[in-house]
């Protein structure tokens, strides 16, 4: 039988560079993301099979209905990549703006949850399954005017550990990764389409690529049975915190 991944923001970024090294190692892909054209662009370029699943993962009403429409052959999902995630704004607490938390906090975190909750109890009839959640260097620390984003990401770092005590003996896996710095969207949604401010925190150092972060995803899901790979830290080499970074 195929080995089929589940990719939630494979539009763009990691996501998407993760669906790319996932096909290499041969598993046919359930590709999510609100952008249908980009969903179709990506499964042009894979040489698996694809599935595209186009759907916003804050509708809790749309991703149930989604997940449920997915083909018996292809409901064995051996592995969810947890991606679907967004900064937005970076303000003082007290100027933040309320449409912006609730993005981050219903994306971030309920999305996650309402995707995992979809797919996790087949993983456990079956015996077998991986999750990966992509976490953040901002779910480590906090970081300033970061307040509610580091919330977000604080919480997938404790969803993640929970799960992994919820999960054991029922033979499914759990897995976080946590990148720093990744020169992919993540700033032009922050900052609002403002290109300058968001070439500005990629400029005078070697940021990571969204490759690197889907090479260690690769790495994590490609160990043994009996090898369960937790919870990883991944950060340019220029970069020691969320806010020290050497910049030449």
């Amino acid at each position: 039988m195929s080995k089929i991944a589940l990719v939630t923001g494979a539009t763009s970024g990691i996501g998407w560079a993760s669906a790319l090294l996932l096909a290499e190692e041969g598993y046919d892909l359930i590709l999510c993301g609100r952008r249908e054209e980009r969903l179709d662009e990506l499964s042009e370029k894979v040489n698996t099979k694809t599935l595209k699943l186009a759907f916003d993962v804050r509708d809790r009403d749309r991703v149930k209905e989604a997940i449920s429409s997915i083909p018996e052959n292809w409901k064995s999902i051996d592995i969810l990549i947890n991606n679907a995630g967004n900064a937005h704004g970076l303000s003082k607490v007290q100027d933040g703006n309320i449409d912006d938390w609730d993005a981050m906090i219903d994306i971030n975190v309920k999305g996650l949850l309402y995707v995992t909750k979809a797919i996790v109890p087949g993983m456990v009839e079956r015996g077998a399954g991986h999750v990966v959640n992509i976490g953040s260097i901002a779910g480590k620390e906090v970081y300033p005017n970061g307040n509610v984003y580091c919330a977000s990401k604080h919480a997938v770092d404790a969803i993640n550990n929970g799960m992994r005590i919820d999960l054991v003996g029922t033979g499914v896996k759990v897995s976080q990764v946590c990148p720093g710095l990744v020169e992919t969207e993540f700033s032009m949604v922050r900052f609002k389409g403002d290109e300058d401010r968001s070439k500005g925190v990629y400029e005078g150092f070697d940021a990571l690529t969204a490759h690197d972060v889907a090479d260690l995803i690769r790495f994590i899901v490609t160990r043994p049975k009996h090898v369960n790979i937790s919870d990883t830290m991944i950060l340019p080499t220029a970069q020691v915190a969320s806010t020290i970074v050497d910049k030449n």
